[in-house]
Order: C-alpha cells, then structure tokens, then sequence
C-alpha cells in the first residue's frame, strides 16, 4: 500500500489540514484489522497515518477513542443505509424487510473490515463504549424485529416464533463480512436477492 508517509516530499504532521482525520481512520482500520487491538500501539497508527504523535492527539485524544469511533461510525453508515433504502418504502413489510435486508447485505460487503474488527474486538471497548455500541445494536434489532412483528401482525408474515426469526435473519446477514470474497463470483446485487428471498421464506413468505 502506498500512504502519504511513503512519499519523499511528506515530514509527519504535514497532511493538508482537515485530512488528518481521515487518515488516522485508514491508518486504524488496517492496523487493527492486521494486528488487533491490543497489537496496535497509537505510534503504529500515526506512523501509518503519516502523522505525528502530538498530530494524531488533535484528533484523538487515545487509542480506545479513536478505536471507539471507528466502530461508532461504521456502525451509524449502517443507520444510515437502513433510512435511505426505507425512505422509498411504503408501509408493506415484506417491501420493508427487503429494503432492511438489502441494506444489511450492502453494509456488511462495503464494511466487511469494520465489520471483523467489531466481532474479533469489541471486547476491548472500555465500559461507556461498550454499552453505547450495546445500544446501537439493540437498535438495530429492533429494527428488524418491529417490522417482522408488522407482518405477523398482519397475517403477512407467517412464522410461529418471530423473534427466532429475527436472529436467524441477522445471523445470516451479519455472517456475510466473514466469509464475502469481493473477487468472487457473486456481486453483492445478486447477494442481497438471495438472502430477501432466505429472510422471506423464514418469516413464511413463498413466492
């Protein structure tokens, strides 16, 4: 991989302002990815960001904050899909766990680093961060939930134990970050058809 550091021209510190943030995010993203929390030390982080320790301290005050919002913020582009592939929904819930599904499937193919660093090192986030990432995911499900329970509600859905289903369908959806491979022959459109036809057939759609 080429960085900013790798050029003759770069001195630490020197990213054009209002680029160090992004930087530091690539730097920790790969590092934490290749090496873990606990193997990742916040100078192996600047060094790859191309920035200086006092540098990379404007924008982060320590290692578990910067690693903090890294999973915060991946989490939140998650949020964030969701609501634009349910803007154009109307109030079916099979349209509407299509939508949440397909946005599900999006997230963890374009995300699948941040996605594995979440699984492998979440335990590593000190208490207030864990409860707040606990939080978001709770969201999350009940996203989900809420619009199964619609649709049983509503003699849509047919499935005897909709929260089982629930977690059968964002196991599946969550599972794709491990094992999706970019370069195979799979493109992530037809995945996310695969698995709205999967998710539907498990809360009792056929067709």
């Amino acid at each position: 991989m080429t960085t900013a550091s790798d050029s003759p021209s770069h001195t630490p510190g020197a990213i054009p302002r209002g680029q160090g943030g992004d930087a530091l995010t690539v730097a920790a993203r790969e590092m934490f990815a290749e090496r873990g929390y606990h193997g990742t030390s916040i100078r192996d982080i600047a060094k790859r960001a191309g920035l200086s320790l006092s540098a990379l301290y404007y924008w982060h005050s320590s290692k578990q904050e910067l690693f903090a919002g890294l999973i915060e913020d991946s989490v939140n582009d998650y949020f964030r899909t969701c609501d634009a592939a349910l803007r154009d929904c109307g109030d079916d819930p099979r349209e509407r766990l299509a939508a949440i599904v397909r946005a599900t499937v999006d997230y963890r193919v374009r995300r699948r680093v941040e996605s594995t660093i979440a699984a492998r090192e979440v335990r590593n986030l000190e208490p207030e961060h864990a409860q707040r990432l606990a939080e978001l995911r709770d969201a999350a499900a009940r996203l989900f939930q809420d619009t199964i329970d619609e649709g049983v509600a509503r003699g849509v859905f047919r499935c005897e134990h909709p929260v089982e289903a629930r977690r059968a369908i964002q196991a599946a959806c969550n599972a794709i970050s491990q094992w999706y491979d970019p370069e195979g022959d799979v493109a992530p459109a037809d995945l996310a058809d695969r698995y709205v036809t999967i998710a539907l057939r498990i809360v009792g759609v056929s067709g």
